[in-house]
Parts: C-alpha cells; sequence; structure tokens
C-alpha cells in the first residue's frame, strides 16, 4: 500500500514538474500570437500559466534576463503620436510583475529574441527578489517617474515605474507583462488588469466597425463575409446568432472567423446555411445574437444593429481567363488577375511547374518563351484571386505574345472554389516593349560670354519620355534640348527615358567648358632711378595670344617679357601697364596694374618746414621712403615731449600738437626702417625748424 501511494505522489510531482516547464505556446503567450489591445478599455488578465520562455535581447540590465517565462504580450498601433502611459495591477498585492515594450514596426515580433534596439523601455523592479521586500504591484509607465530602464532592486535609483516613452504614428508595439512571483516562495498568479492612461498618445483605432462586403460560396450553402477592420474572435458566436438572410430563404446555422483557431481577431468570417440560395439577389443583416452583442472591436464597439450589406448568388460556371495584370519593363512574369471575378481559383490546382500554360509568340524578334512555373496569392480559404506565371528569362524586346491555357501535370487547368475548370485553349494576347537607354550625346558652340551645349538622344525603342536634369538647377522635357551657360568650368547632366513602360536613367555626365580665360599678371611695384620693373604672367585659360602694353611706349608679345626701366620723372608718376591675352577660341581678356614711378628713392627728412597751407613745405615727413618697411618717425619739442608718431611715412605731421599750432621752434626727429633691398636696419636722427 505504501509503495502505490509513493509512487503516486511520485506521479503528481512529475506532472506538477512537467506543467512548470511547459514551453509558453498558449495564445497570447508568444510574440508572434499576442493579444490585440484598445486604449479605452481595461484589460483583465487571468490567473498566470507557470511556463519557460527565452529571454528577450536588451542592453539595459545585464545581470538580470529579461524572461518571457510566466508571460503574456498585447499588441497595439499609434493612431496619434505621444507619450504612452499604462498601469498594471495586480489581483494580488504582493504579485510581482515585470515588463518590457518593444518597437516591431515592420519587424517579424519574434526579433525581440534577438535584436535589441527593439526594446524601448524595461521594468525589472521586482525580478527575483522576495516580493514581500520589492512588491511590483502597480508597475508600469506615469507622469514624473524617470528613467525608461529600471532593473532588479531599489539600487541606483530603481523604481516599479519608469517615465512615458514617446511612441509614433504607424508604429506597431508589443508589450510582454511576467509575473516572476509566480515561482517564488509564496507568490501569487491571480492576475491582473492592464489599462492605458495618462499620456497624450493613443493607441485607439479611429475608424468605426462596420460590415464591408459579402459573396456567395459556391452552392449558396455558405457566405463569405468581411469587415473594414480586425474584430474580436470571441464577439463571434459559433451558432452565427447575429447574421440573418433575407428572403428568408434559409437560415445561419454555423459561423467560423478567419484565423480565429490560433488568434484573437478576424477580418472576416464565414456563415453556414441550413439550405441552399438559389441564384438571386439577398440581403445580409446583422443584430445582437445571443451574447448580447453583434461583432466587437478591439475598444468594444460593437457594428451597428440592423446594418446589412447585398449579396448575389450567380449560378455555377467555370471563371474565364481573360485579364492580365499590366506588365511591367522586360517583365519575368504574367499576373493572371481573377480579383473582379465571382469566384477564385483554387491554390491546389495550381501546377507549381507552371505546366498550366504556355506562352505563344506572335510577332517579335526575341526567342520562344519558356513558362516555368506558377504560383497563387493564396489566403486562408485557400483560394487566391492572382496567379503569377514565371518565364524562363524576362522578355526585354518589342512583340506581341500570346498566354494559353492547358491541362498541366497535374490533370486539370485551373479549378474556382466551386470545382469548375476554366476550358483548355483559353488565351490572352499582351504585348510588350523594348527596352530604352538614356544614354546620350553633347555638341559644345563656345562663345567668349556664354557657351551653348546642344544635347542629343536617339528616342529609339519608341521613347516617348525624356526628363533632363542640369546641375540639379534646371531642366528640360524635350527630346534634344538646346542650353546656355553664362559661366564656365565643369558642369553634370542627367538624363531619364521611358516609353511608357521601360525606364533608364543615364549616369551624371560632366561636361566641361574650358573656354574661360582670366588675364592676371604680378609687376614691380614701385620703380626708383636706375631700376627696372619685372613682369609674371598669371593669367588662365587656353591661352594662345599675349599683347604687354608696359606704360613706357614698350609693348611685348611674349608670355615672359624682359625686364622693363621708366625715365625719372620731374615728379613722382604713376604709370599702368597692362596685359590683353586671347584664347584659342578669338577671346579677349584684360588685367591692369599700377606702377609708382617716383623721381627719387633717397630718403630724407627736410630741416624746416612752414605748416601755413600754402602748398608748399607744409608738413614734415620723411622724404621718398618707398623702400622702407617696417618705419617708425618720431618727433619730439626742445623739452623732449613726443608731439607726433607714425608708421607709415605718407602720414605727415602738420605743425599741431593737442589741437593747437606747435610754437615756432626747433624740433628734434628720430626715424628708424629696414631697407627693402638690402634688408639692413637704419637709424636717423636730426632736427628740423618749424617756421610760421
Amino acid at each position: 500500500m505504501f509503495k502505490k501511494l509513493l509512487s503516486f505522489i511520485i506521479l503528481i510531482f512529475s506532472l506538477l514538474l512537467n506543467a512548470e516547464s511547459q514551453v509558453c505556446s498558449l495564445p497570447g503567450m508568444t510574440a508572434g500570437n499576442a493579444i490585440p489591445v484598445c486604449g479605452t478599455s481595461v484589460f483583465h488578465q487571468a490567473q498566470v500559466v507557470s511556463c519557460s520562455g527565452n529571454a528577450v535581447a536588451q542592453t539595459g540590465c545585464a545581470t538580470t534576463p529579461v524572461t518571457s517565462s510566466n508571460s503574456f504580450w498585447y499588441k497595439f498601433t499609434c493612431f496619434q503620436t505621444g507619450t504612452l502611459g499604462f498601469l498594471i495591477s495586480g489581483i494580488l498585492s504582493t504579485d510581482d510583475y515585470d515588463w518590457a515594450l518593444f518597437d516591431v514596426t515592420g519587424r517579424n515580433p519574434n526579433d525581440v529574441f534577438t535584436n535589441p534596439a527593439l526594446a524601448i523601455s524595461i521594468n525589472l523592479y521586482g525580478a527575483g527578489i522576495p516580493p514581500a521586500q520589492f512588491p511590483e504591484s502597480p508597475t508600469g509607465c506615469k507622469a514624473g517617474a524617470t528613467g525608461n530602464v529600471h532593473c532588479a532592486g531599489s539600487a541606483n535609483g530603481n523604481s516599479p515605474f519608469n517615465e512615458m516613452p514617446t511612441i509614433t504614428v504607424g508604429h506597431e508595439y508589443l508589450l510582454m507583462v511576467t509575473n516572476w512571483s509566480g515561482t517564488q516562495p509564496g507568490g501569487g498568479t491571480a492576475g491582473y488588469n492592464l489599462s492605458f492612461t495618462g499620456g497624450t498618445a493613443s493607441i485607439t483605432d479611429p475608424k468605426e466597425p462596420h460590415l464591408q462586403s459579402s459573396r456567395a460560396i459556391c452552392d449558396g450553402t455558405q457566405a463569405a463575409i468581411k469587415f473594414n477592420k480586425r474584430m474580436k474572435c470571441n464577439s463571434l458566436t459559433a451558432t452565427g446568432s447575429e447574421f440573418t438572410i433575407s428572403p428568408a430563404v434559409a437560415n445561419v446555422i454555423s459561423a467560423t472567423g478567419f484565423g480565429c483557431s490560433n488568434g484573437f481577431d478576424m477580418d472576416s468570417l464565414i456563415l453556414t446555411l441550413d439550405a441552399p440560395l438559389p441564384p438571386g439577389n439577398y440581403t445580409i443583416n446583422i443584430r445582437n445574437g445571443n451574447d448580447g452583442n453583434t461583432i466587437r472591436d478591439h475598444c468594444d464597439r460593437d457594428i451597428p444593429v440592423g446594418e446589412n450589406i447585398p449579396m448575389v448568388v450567380y449560378p455555377v460556371f467555370p471563371t474565364p481567363m481573360d485579364s492580365l495584370q499590366n506588365l511591367a519593363c522586360a517583365p519575368d512574369e504574367l499576373i493572371l488577375d481573377f480579383s473582379s471575378k465571382i469566384r477564385f481559383i483554387r491554390c491546389n490546382s495550381i501546377a507549381a511547374d507552371g505546366s498550366d500554360f504556355r506562352v505563344n509568340t506572335l510577332a517579335g524578334i526575341g526567342g520562344p518563351v519558356n513558362v516555368i512555373g506558377a504560383v497563387g496569392i493564396c489566403g486562408p480559404d485557400g483560394l487566391t484571386p492572382l496567379i503569377k506565371v514565371k518565364l524562363a528569362a524576362p522578355i526585354q524586346t518589342r512583340g506581341t505574345y500570346q498566354i494559353v491555357l492547358q491541362t498541366g501535370t497535374d490533370g486539370n487547368t485551373i479549378i474556382n472554389e466551386c470545382g469548375q475548370e476554366t476550358p483548355v485553349g483559353s488565351a490572352i494576347n499582351f504585348t510588350t516593349k523594348d527596352t530604352v537607354n538614356a544614354d546620350f550625346t553633347f555638341n559644345i558652340s563656345y562663345a567668349c560670354d556664354r557657351d551653348a551645349v546642344s544635347y542629343f538622344h536617339d528616342g529609339l525603342n519608341e521613347v516617348n519620355y525624356w526628363k533632363w536634369n542640369f546641375d540639379n538647377l534646371r531642366g528640360s522635357s524635350v527630346q534634344n534640348p538646346l542650353i546656355h551657360y553664362a559661366t564656365f568650368g565643369q558642369k553634370f547632366t542627367q538624363l531619364i527615358v521611358s516609353n511608357g513602360v521601360c525606364r533608364d536613367t543615364s549616369d551624371i555626365i560632366p561636361v566641361f567648358l574650358d573656354n574661360e580665360i582670366n588675364a592676371a599678371f604680378e609687376a614691380t611695384g614701385i620703380v626708383c632711378p636706375n631700376e627696372t620693373a619685372s613682369f609674371k604672367d598669371n593669367s588662365t585659360g587656353n591661352i594662345v595670344a599675349w599683347f604687354w602694353d608696359f606704360g613706357n611706349g614698350v609693348t611685348s608679345n611674349s608670355q615672359t617679357p624682359p625686364p622693363q626701366s621708366y625715365i625719372p620723372p620731374r615728379v613722382t608718376t604713376d604709370v599702368f601697364p597692362r596685359l590683353i591675352i586671347q584664347n584659342n577660341y578669338g577671346c579677349f581678356d584684360t588685367a591692369i596694374q599700377k606702377i609708382t614711378v617716383p623721381n627719387s628713392c633717397y630718403i630724407a627728412v627736410p630741416n624746416a618746414f612752414t605748416p601755413n597751407n600754402d602748398g608748399l613745405n607744409d608738413f614734415l615727413y620723411p622724404l621718398n621712403a618707398y623702400k622702407a618697411t617696417d618705419l617708425l618717425f618720431r618727433v619730439y619739442n626742445r623739452v623732449g615731449q613726443m608731439v607726433f608718431e607714425t608708421r607709415d611715412w605718407r602720414s605727415k605731421w602738420d605743425g599741431s600738437f593737442k589741437g593747437q599750432g606747435a610754437d615756432p621752434a626747433t624740433y628734434v626727429w628720430i626715424l628708424i626702417y629696414t631697407d627693402i633691398d638690402t634688408g639692413k636696419k637704419v637709424q636717423l636722427k636730426g632736427s628740423s625748424v618749424l617756421l610760421r
């Protein structure tokens, strides 16, 4: 007896152990099968099931893994950008709930286990710590909280609440809520309430729920109904008591939502009737079912009672093959379109090797077109509105072709949902366009003020669209534009062409306008008696001729002319030599410089001056200091007081001091400078008499 009891205890313990270690695979307990939630409702999660799950990827809490064990997942879409606030309140105050929020827009939900960048907010405040020490209920995101990652324990400012993250309109999110205390001594798993409150974002779909369309299935014993959005599966009764059909030729006896066998929401359903509907026009009406509602969306909004949609029951006949989607350029597949037909095609009637179809060439220069496969765009009902017929190679040339239906290797052509086979020999003619080439040529007409560039495209293969781009500044839509450029140098041009089907874009082609010329030269700035001036050409461009006029009666046609001398004038004189250049296109440009020719370059200070404004000897300054640099000139009165100072020899003393005319007297001056030719520093001292 004791052995039997012991065996029973071991069996029970084993079952409990297996239950504890089961994988989290129930609906809502995986990232890929999350529960849809709405911002207007409080979601009650009943007792959490103990199970084992993988850790999600995250970088915030390195020592404590964010486990998906004992978790439920929730999904929602943001309909208005803003901050997200939410509250997780355990039924038991000692419950410890951890959570993580992910942005999974455009991603596989299971990427949360491998991509740490998807986690935008994490809270593990009480993870792994007895709940009596750090209870984590309630928890969530609320105003006034700080931080978007709180790890286990109260160290480093960790707390049960995070700041409210900003979520973005159109993005999709996953919230994982984990019950840690369910595996702890004394922990509870009585469940929790989840509500979204306090933030400025909206996760409530503004679209009101409605019936969208319906269609009869084959013999009229079933009808398919589509909604304008996804609706709750649990709002539909199994008997379809929400629906009636008028005229009342038959009654609804059952209803099944698409995706409801392993999910929480549906976008369409199938009604089953107790008798077939004869061909004719009917209306499907919605009412409150046996559960007290019609069909509800995630925000618990019902489709209005009394709403209805029409439905036509057609006689059973084969679905015609008569429509082909517009072909792309160089098509490598043909898409047969049945979306406007009454009956779709069974996916299992399409031979995967494409043997249901062949392509005949009626006119064209290309070779034979071979079919290598076919596939449907199959829905959960096993039907497809499209068939993609795969070709062995793209059709790159212009031609007229015909796709023909034939019996495939599966022993049939294609069969619609009612079991009707489309007849052998059904055919559709189609045409293809040649591929196009956007390469172009150009010709430059050079001029002196602005150049003109003629661009040419051959227009072959029925090109009827041109889009030219010139330096991202201007464009043209003509085949062969003429563009004038007011500046020279490197230009860039690109062309896009199309024949209505095929399109091509050229490379960005550089066009170099090299006829710009700029005359420039260097010349000796000051030419003292018995000195010469040198000249250096700094002109740019494709120069073929030079003409110098040195201002001394001498000219030259050499690019590097000889030094020039100037006759000392009676008074210092400025001359203006010039250079005229010519390029290979007959364009000219001129540069002019100034040369000062002093009558003397001997530096001296007068021994007397008369500042009486008669135009003669009115100032005291170093004369002819053309060859001086780093100059300093100072004047002192007889008591040693400095009355004038300058570092520019052309700045002259007018005999005034502190705004008043200085007294007639003898004044001492000093002159310091560096001789430009020798580089030697010169210091001079003397006196000058101020006379009135």
